[in-house]
Formats: structure tokens, C-alpha cells, sequence
């Protein structure tokens, strides 16, 4: 949840890097002064900002920003970070006047916090303020107050901070020439943090707002306590322990003391406070050049990043914007080396890549004049060949969608059905399909391609596979879901997972950390889920009739992906994925106001005959 999961790979990073975060921590008090100051923004409202100034004044340096809700400490003008500055450390070495700043109405800042704070085109007083106005407001204060800087700012951040970072466009100071969303939160209730398509991401938004959401009477530099601690280690049995989503308002949880937690449940179609927070609309007239970073194993926000590099290229086709995608999970391209992810091996540093060749000569392009440039419209890194691959746009032209049916027998196929036919399977809340095999405490991040053995196992997930492969089919771009549905209940969620399976003589990989035996493994390449009472409209939400067929079509998150010869595509349909996602009831009301007794088993069918041809677009590369 929002950058929770960057959060611990940092910390992690400073037990393994020790050593060269403590040389970062020399460099800087070497190279750099240090001050905090507060900005005024345009309504009166004063923002907490450290700035870190070279030394050497013999040049002039550009701004790099970074706006956050979790905190630019160490605060203390004499106090420094033991990590480095900046997005990447060459950046640092290269000197930059680095800025962080809290958001308003979090840790040291005043004002009041909101969630994804709603944009506002047309700003009629000094009152009307967004992210939008308050970084404008702190552009032009640095600009006019910090001397030995050349008047260009770049603006940056992964996951939440990489929201602020797309806010800044909209509008943006006329300095502001380079900005870098990564991983940004985006749109939460269709495909980031909070809701995949209507379907409520339980565990990560339960773990990260016990912390996040926590109260302050003003300015602080620590919140204190979460609001509330618990203590498990199988996140599988202790939420369904927990019961009903409404258990979570209970005295030994949130306890209606979290503001946002309340706000979530509050608010279960895509209404109002959804939309309002939707920043993609807002991305119209953008001027600064951009740089869209995302990985493909993240968890939390890869719509985020596939999403906004959408809306731009919509909004704006003269724009300078190009889209990174690499093989990593939230915000790994920022680690020192990022070779290995679960099973995969890239044979390459692909952070060690983007950083030398993407991300430092976009900012020392644009905000230095320094070097050259030649970035395509989008970077894309393809699974299963482990190749970086150069396209004019995204999805690339010669990417053309194709049906693969799913069929009797199990089988998926190009060519479609004839006879009537459907499988179905029955879904019980008190006991949903696991998002992963395994006890575990927290989100597990190697769910996303982990082996789905374990699902093919159960009586509640229907399993398609395609034949062994003649030869390679490779996928770049969007997928979709069009399968024809029935079920005995008013409700249900539909998972569909793309998973990659492998030969029986596949090599193992070297070394192999899991010790896995990789013959027959399906490895899990893209999976997503609705809430199936979305399946017409996420603003206005509508009952299954029980016993009638029913077409459900969603949008997959992209992929980039190779499937070699030999191998075999398969596709999972299931209808819980817990505790990643919490339980639909199956029966239609207001899921956080559900009861234990509105729980109840359902009898889903999938058809897939001439009239009723279930399947998955996969955007297949002609090549």
C-alpha cells in the first residue's frame, strides 16, 4: 500500500548496503549544507521544507523535489540522512539543490491532510488550493529566496510521493521541465492501493493505515503509536477470524478512529470521493517533459504507472513523455542491484541500467544541458527473454489482440467452441481460494509470479491451457477478460490469472534460492479481479439475477512477456483471492456493511459454447 512495501526494500537496503550508505552520508556532509525553512503557500498555510545546497558555488544547479507524507527527516539543520540524496546517486554526485518537502497537514507541515487531494482546473480565489498550487507556490519561493540555482526545477517520487509528482503538472510552474511520476498513485478505486476494479485490497490497506492513519493535533516529527497492534503471522486465518470488513471498526482494531479507513469503506461504488481523487482527467496541457517509471511485479501501483503515461500521451500527443516498465516490484529500479526476482533470473542489473542510462540522463538532460537523450516513447523490458526492447508507442503498433477460448476439457485454444458447454465450481466464503501458498505475515510479493500449483489443486478454480507451444508467442500490451458467467447468488468476484507454464525438462535456475523444482511450474504472469457487480458500470453497481448468463469483460494490467517454445499459456478463473482482496458475500448490499450471516456459498458457472464464447485477448507481437 502506497509505497509500504519501498518502505521495508529500504530498509533492507540499509543492512545490505551499510557500507556505501554510510560513504552517501560522508558525501553529503562533505558536499552540502543543509537548511529547513517554512513556505507560505498562497492561502497562508506553511509548508515544512528541507533544502540541501552544494557547496562549490562556482556553478549554478537546478532543483530536484520531493514531496511526501512521510517525512523529510532527520529534521535538524545539523542532522543529516545516512542514505543518499536525491533519486539515484549519480544524481547526488552530479550536485543538485535537493528539496524535500511534507505535504500539507502531514509531520512537520500545517494544514489539513487529505487523501489524493482533489485537483482543481479553475481556481477562483487564493483559497481554491491543490498539489498543483502549493508545489507551484514552493517552485516560486525557492526560485526567488535560494540563490546559485539556474531557474529549472525537476520534480520526482515513487508511489505516493510519485502522485504528488503527476500533480505537478497540471499548471506547472513555467520551471518545472522535468518531471518523474514512479510508481504514482493514480486512480484508487479502479486499479491502484485501495480497489481493483470495485474489489477492496484488504491486507495491504489494513496493515498500512493502522500507521498512516494515525492522529496529530499539529505539527510533529513522529506520529507515535499506530492506532492500533496486533500480532499474527498467518494473515490467511487471523482476517477470517476477523470476519465481516465492518470487524474492522471493532475496539481492538481501527476502532472508527481511522478518518481514511472510514473514508474507504464509506464510500464502496465509484462516487464522488473516487472520482474527485482520479488525477488522470486532470493531466491536460502538461508542459514539462516526463518520465513514467513501473515495474512489473508491483504490487501496488502498476496501473498507476501504465495509466498516467496513458493519459498523457491522450491528452497532450506533442508532449516529451516516455514510459520505463522493468522487471522490478515497488520502487526496486531505486536498489543498487536488481537482478533475481522469485524464479526469474535477468542475467542483468536492470536497476543498475536504468539508473545509468534512463534516469540520470533525463534529469541532467533536461534540467543541465548536459549530454545527450535518446529516449523512445517507451522502454519496455519483456519477461521470459529478458530483453529491453524500444517501441515509438505503447502498446506498440505491431501488437494486435487475439482471442484464446476457453474450451471443454480444459483446454484454451485460438479456435473457438461449438458444443454448449460451461464448468463451474462452488464458491464458499468460509473458505476462499488463498492469493498465495503458504503462511505469511505480510503481503507476500513473489505472489506475482508464484507457482499456481496450489490453485490448480482446488475444486473452486478452473484451470485452461493451451497445447505445448510449436513456437514463441510474445505479448506487449493490454489484456482482456470476456467471459460469459452464471451464478446462483446476487454478487461474485472473478479473478483470471495468465500464468506461463513450463516443460517438464525446464532447468532449474542457478542458483535457485527456493530450492524449486521447476518442471511444471506455473509461473503466475498477470492476474487482476472485479467485483462483479461492476461488470456494467463502477459508478452504478447491479445485481447478478441468479441462473442467468451474464457477460463480464475487465481490463488486465499490461504485460511483456514470452512465451517459449515448449511451454504452455494457461488461464485460472476463480472467485476470491484472500486475503489480498476480501470476501464478496455473494449476495448484493453494501459489502462493509455486511454480516456473517449474509455470507454464502455460490454455485458459479463458465460458459464457453457459440453463443457464449468465454476468452482472453492477449496482444500478441507480430514480429
Amino acid at each position: 500500500m502506497k509505497c509500504l512495501s519501498f518502505l521495508f526494500l529500504l530498509q533492507a537496503s540499509l543492512i545490505l548496503h551499510g557500507q556505501t550508505l554510510n560513504e552517501d552520508s560522508v558525501f553529503i556532509r562533505t558536499h552540502y549544507t543543509k537548511k529547513e525553512v517554512y513556505i507560505a503557500m498562497r492561502d497562508g498555510v506553511k509548508l515544512f521544507t528541507t533544502i540541501y545546497e552544494p557547496k562549490d558555488k562556482s556553478q549554478k544547479y537546478p532543483f530536484l523535489i520531493q514531496r511526501t507524507p512521510y517525512s523529510c527527516a532527520p529534521y535538524g539543520a545539523t542532522k543529516f540522512p545516512n542514505r543518499r540524496l536525491g533519486p539515484n546517486r549519480q544524481l547526488m554526485q552530479e550536485q543538485y539543490i535537493f528539496v524535500y518537502q511534507d505535504v500539507r497537514g502531514r509531520y512537520m507541515s500545517y494544514g489539513t491532510f487529505q487523501e489524493m487531494t482533489p485537483a482543481i482546473d479553475k481556481k477562483v480565489s487564493k483559497k481554491d488550493v491543490d498539489e498543483s498550487s502549493d508545489t507551484y507556490d514552493t517552485v516560486d519561493w525557492l526560485l526567488k529566496n535560494i540563490g546559485n540555482n539556474n531557474g529549472r526545477v525537476g520534480v520526482y517520487g515513487i508511489s505516493y510521493p510519485g502522485f504528488y509528482a503527476t500533480a505537478s503538472l497540471p499548471d506547472a510552474h513555467p520551471a518545472i521541465k522535468a518531471v518523474s511520476p514512479q510508481a504514482p498513485v493514480t486512480d484508487e478505486f479502479i486499479g491502484d492501493d485501495a480497489n481493483h476494479k470495485g474489489a477492496f485490497f484488504l491486507l495491504d490497506n489494513f496493515d498500512f493505515m493502522k500507521y498512516f492513519d494515525a492522529h496529530r493535533k499539529g505539527p510533529v516529527q513522529d506520529y507515535g503509536k499506530s492506532l492500533f497492534t496486533t500480532d499474527y503471522t498467518d494473515a490467511y486465518k487471523f482476517f477470517l477470524d476477523m470476519g465481516p470488513l465492518n470487524n474492522s471498526n471493532g475496539p481492538l482494531y481501527f476502532n472508527n478512529q481511522g478518518k481514511i479507513w472510514n473514508e474507504y469503506l464509506a464510500h464502496d461504488t465509484y462516487d464522488d470521493y473516487w472520482q474527485k481523487r482520479n488525477v488522470r482527467p486532470h493531466l491536460k496541457n502538461i508542459k514539462p517533459a516526463v518520465l513514467v517509471v513501473g515495474g512489473w511485479f508491483d504490487a501496488e501501483d502498476m496501473f498507476g504507472a501504465l495509466r498516467t503515461y496513458e493519459s498523457i500521451e491522450k491528452q497532450n500527443p506533442q508532449n516529451s513523455s516516455s514510459l520505463v516498465m522493468g522487471p522490478w516490484t515497488h520502487g526496486a529500479w531505486s536498489r543498487m542491484e536488481w537482478t533475481k526476482f522469485g524464479t526469474h533470473d535477468f542475467v542483468q542489473n536492470t536497476s543498475g541500467f536504468y539508473r545509468d542510462e534512463i534516469e540520470t540522463k533525463f534529469f541532467n538532460y533536461y534540467l543541465k544541458s548536459k549530454g545527450g537523450l535518446d529516449l523512445p516513447e517507451a522502454y519496455i523490458f519483456e519477461t521470459g527473454s529478458n530483453e529491453w526492447k524500444k517501441y515509438d508507442t505503447w502498446p506498440p503498433p505491431n501488437s494486435t489482440p487475439l482471442p484464446f477460448y476457453l474450451k471443454e476439457n480444459k483446454k484454451l485454444s485460438r479456435s473457438q467452441a461449438r458444443s454448449n458447454g460451461f464448468d463451474e465450481y462452488v464458491s464458499d466464503p468460509a473458505n476462499p481460494v488463498p492469493y498465495v501458498d503458504g503462511t505469511y505475515r505480510r503481503r507476500r510479493n513473489e505472489y506475482m509470479v508464484d507457482d499456481q500449483r496450489f490453485a490448480s489443486e482446488r475444486p473452486d478454480v478452473l484451470t485452461y491451457q493451451t497445447d505445448t507451444l510449436a513456437f514463441p508467442i510474445t505479448i506487449s500490451g493490454k489484456i482482456f477478460a470476456d467471459i460469459f458467467v452464471s451464478t446462483t447468488g446476487t454478487d461474485a468476484d472473478f479473478v483470471v490469472k495468465l500464468i506461463d507454464v513450463l516443460p517438464g525438462d525446464e532447468p532449474d535456475p542457478v542458483p535457485n534460492p527456493q530450492n524449486l523444482h521447476m518442471a511444471g511450474y506455473q509461473r503466475l504472469v498477470r492476474a487482476e479481479v472485479i467485483r462483479g457487480k461492476f461488470r456494467n458500470s463502477f459508478e452504478k453497481p447491479a445485481p447478478f439475477t441468479p441462473g442467468r448468463i451474464e457477460e463480464v469483460k475487465f481490463e488486465l494490467p499490461d504485460a511483456a512477456h514470452t512465451f517459449k517454445k515448449g511451454h504452455r499459456i494457461m488461464i485460472q478463473v476463480q472467485s476470491s483471492w484472500f486475503p489480498l482482496v476480501d470476501r464478496n458475500p455473494q449476495k448484493y448490499l453494501n459489502i462493509p456493511n455486511a454480516e456473517s450471516h449474509d455470507f454464502q456459498k455460490s454455485t458459479i458457472r463458465i460458459y464457453h459454447d457459440l453463443e457464449h464464447s468465454s476468452k482472453i485477448f492477449l496482444p500478441i507481437l507480430n514480429q
